[in-house]
């Protein structure tokens, strides 16, 4: 998919304006960065604390006196380079499009391996203990940490599964709710509406830069997960328009009309695309008519409303749930026993209500939702 347009992306205007800071205080932009990345996670938290072990050994250092060797200036200087296109790449985790970077990810892993490889081996070619009159033993000891520190950079289940539905050559209505549900997390505090536009004002911003690099390929990628999020808007449009007959509202028939013109033009695929046919309506945008308060997208985390036989193997097996739900909230594998072991040590000292609200502050802490106002559980 196009590795070189992950890395076109950014290279001159963004890391020029990250020259002159040095190699310590990139390492900690980056640690920042990773701390508030959408997508890839755990891949950018596994990068950045193999950072952090680097910084702690320059840090002991002082980077200005080692500039002044010839020997050291260099490879320190593209040491910098490198870490500045790090962070690019793990900023990018939180602020390009979420869809995007689902879709580049194996790419987008390819890219982390590669800037763990660069970095070392400019470290490596740092001559730290032949400089280093004292503690050159302690020095050595770090460089022998950060060798072994074998960060494993891949592409997590769900993501993959959610990468096969966007990337299917048509996309169908069937798949708007499992898009639905992974944008719920990335966008906990939008609407699945607000959420759809900010993904497509992002995704517009793509398929320009690849208009400017002449790349063909990327940008019949970027169109058609434009296409992606025209089939969900309208997905949502009809389920909340069947919905609001039973309510106060109504719908024109303009915006009947425009779905059903928008539908047209995703089934027929022509072979010249055109930006401005790509983007979701604001029509459609708005036309769902529901606000934020009303939406149940952000409720279900198990998907326990899609897949009722996890409420029947609740009934029967409840630790299995319980084991899945502590799973998500401590972000480690937590066995059915565990689980069942920690609810038996909240109900003996406090209640099944404080072990419930734990998980659900764990959870929200962990997806950045916020608790509404008045909500005793937390």
């Amino acid at each position: 998919m196009a590795s070189s347009s992950w890395e076109y992306f950014g290279e001159i205007a963004n890391v020029a304006q990250l020259t002159g800071i040095d190699a310590v205080k990139l390492i900690g932009m980056i640690v920042k960065a990773a701390n508030t990345a959408r997508m890839h996670k755990k891949n950018c938290r596994q990068f950045a604390q193999h950072l952090k072990l680097i910084g702690n050994l320059l840090d002991q250092l002082k980077i200005s006196e080692l500039k002044k060797y010839p020997e050291t200036r260099e490879p320190l200087e593209q040491l910098e380079d490198a870490l500045r296109r790090s962070y690019i790449l793990v900023n990018s985790c939180q602020d390009r499009s979420y869809l995007y970077l689902l879709a580049m990810g194996w790419n987008i892993v390819y890219q982390f391996r590669k800037a763990q490889s660069e970095i070392d081996r400019y470290l490596h070619l740092v001559p730290l203990i032949s400089l280093v009159d004292n503690n050159r033993l302690r020095i050595q000891e770090r460089l022998e940490v950060i060798e072994k520190d074998r960060c494993e950079y891949t592409l997590e289940d769900e993501e993959q599964k959610v990468q096969s539905v966007i990337l299917k050559p048509e996309p169908e209505k069937a798949d708007a709710v499992v898009l639905k549900k992974t944008l719920s997390c990335s966008y906990p505090n939008f609407s699945f509406t607000e959420a759809l536009k900010k993904e497509n004002e992002k995704l517009q911003v793509e398929l320009q830069h690849s208009q400017a690099n002449m790349d063909l390929h990327q940008y019949e990628f970027i169109q058609h997960l434009l296409d992606v999020t025209e089939v969900a808007a309208l997905y949502d449009s009809k389920k909340n328009h069947k919905t609001v007959e039973y309510s106060d509202y109504s719908y024109s028939d303009a915006n009947g009309d425009k779905a059903h013109s928008s539908n047209e033009k995703i089934h027929k695929k022509n072979d010249t695309h055109s930006a401005s046919g790509s983007s979701v309506s604001e029509k459609d945008l708005l036309s769902t008519g529901g606000s934020y308060h009303r939406e149940d997208w952000h409720t279900d985390l198990l998907a326990c409303c899609s897949e009722p036989c996890l409420c029947f193997k609740t009934c029967f097996y409840p630790c299995g749930t319980l084991s899945k739900i502590a799973t998500v909230a401590n972000n480690r594998p937590i066995s059915s026993a565990e689980a069942c072991n920690e609810l038996m040590a909240y109900s003996l000292i406090l209640s099944c209500c404080c072990y419930t609200c734990c998980m659900r502050r764990k959870l929200r802490k962990m997806l950045n939702i916020r608790a509404r106002s008045g909500d005793p559980w937390g």
